[in-house]
């Protein structure tokens, strides 16, 4: 089983690493073109963001499990990404212009129960 997850791991780091490379490229391409002169990132500068983009996710994934855990659930949902999302505006704004868009789309396909339950709705903050 170990080995299973240090797989899942790897492979989920990889393909982390070929994001960040494609923004990064894609970034570099936008700013070369702008500024009308050669842009590029190294290797090591993919490497070294993949590294802390991943730590980010780590520290991130852990506190919204805690958020879960400490609700008495043992899946993590929306309103735990809210909440980890609480202190920074305007990634707490995106995110819950994203979820009513996700929420809508739902009810809108073929089939979709009428009424359905939103979680994470966006709300006005005090």
């Amino acid at each position: 089983m170990a080995d299973a997850d240090a797989d899942t791991l790897e492979r989920l780091k990889a393909s982390l690493w070929h994001k960040v490379g494609s923004l990064v490229s894609a970034e570099t391409l936008e700013l070369s073109r702008k500024h009308d002169m050669p842009i590029s990132a190294t290797p090591q500068f993919i490497g070294a963001l993949t590294e802390m983009v991943w730590a980010q996710v780590e520290s991130v994934s852990a506190d919204v499990e805690a958020f879960a855990r400490h609700a008495g659930r043992s899946v993590v949902g929306t309103e735990d990404v809210l909440l980890m999302a609480r202190r920074n505006e305007a990634l707490e704004g995106l995110l819950r212009r994203w979820i009513e868009e996700e929420a809508e789309r739902e009810q809108d396909k073929p089939g979709a129960k009428s009424g359905v339950k939103r979680k994470g709705k966006a709300t006005k903050r005090k």
